[in-house]
């Protein structure tokens, strides 16, 4: 008998509690052995801020889904080169657990809408089903309409998923964390001491070097160009998960 493997790909800049309802909530209404999270090396559609070292939500991921025996975590996107798009993740997995299994792919409905856009959209349509998970209130009109569409041109299997209503967004845990606002009971406790334990989401601190004055007897400021290079401050890395062209 195949085994039913979900798959929930992401940034997981943090992973919070949302995305673990979401795999919950796909693994019991969908009979899925197992749920793997993929963190994401690149994602391709997040090019407009820095994101968090892969190692870190890594590591974040594993700590929040240690606890459920149906969760695992997978590097198969970390420890490649190149943006992270679906169908070569898809691709690796089956290569990793076999061509036989049941794949099914967990995403939000908005993602879902925008999936004929994706990277190889027909060829990733016959590699697996789709789970299109929605909160409550969530128009569906557009969503069963593509669903429709998708099913009739591709023969692909979307099914839609409704999901409890949580309000919380990594985007809102690393703004929180930002101002010094809590964001325990928004993502697991071992996560938010990793988060506490490491300084992420912090402001960036100014170090001694940027602010100290200008060197006596020059006109000129000593700038980082001339600092030596243990005293420069290293750039943000620009990774960018997703099938945005």
């Amino acid at each position: 008998m195949a085994t039913r493997i979900g798959i929930m790909g992401g940034t997981f800049d943090p992973i919070h509690y949302g995305h673990l309802v979401a795999a919950e909530e796909a693994r019991h209404d969908f009979q899925l052995d197992l749920v793997l999270f993929v963190p994401s090396g690149q994602p391709p559609h997040k090019t407009d801020r820095a994101i968090t070292a892969a190692k870190h939500r890594y590591l974040m991921t594993v700590l929040a889904t240690l606890t459920n025996p149906h969760f695992a975590v997978s590097r198969v996107d970390i420890d490649r080169p190149g943006p992270s798009y679906t169908i070569d993740t898809i691709e690796l997995l089956r290569q990793q657990y076999g061509p036989d299994e049941e794949y099914f792919f967990i995403s939000g409905a908005d993602a879902i809408l925008e999936l004929l856009t994706w990277k190889e959209p027909e060829r990733l349509l016959g590699l697996c089903e789709f789970i299109a998970a929605t909160r409550p209130g969530f128009p569906l009109t557009a969503l069963s309409e593509t669903v429709g569409q998708l099913g009739e041109q591709y023969g692909a299997r979307v099914h839609v998923l409704t999901v409890p209503a949580l309000a919380i967004s990594s985007t809102d845990v690393r703004q929180r964390v930002a101002s010094g606002r809590p964001i325990r009971y928004l993502v697991p406790e071992t996560v938010l001491y990793y988060i506490e334990k490491n300084g992420l989401y912090r402001p960036r601190v100014p170090s001694p070097a940027e602010e100290a004055p200008p060197l006596e007897g020059r006109g000129d400021e000593f700038t980082a160009d001339e600092a030596p290079a243990d005293e420069v401050p290293a750039p943000a890395p620009s990774a960018a998960r997703g099938d945005a062209p």
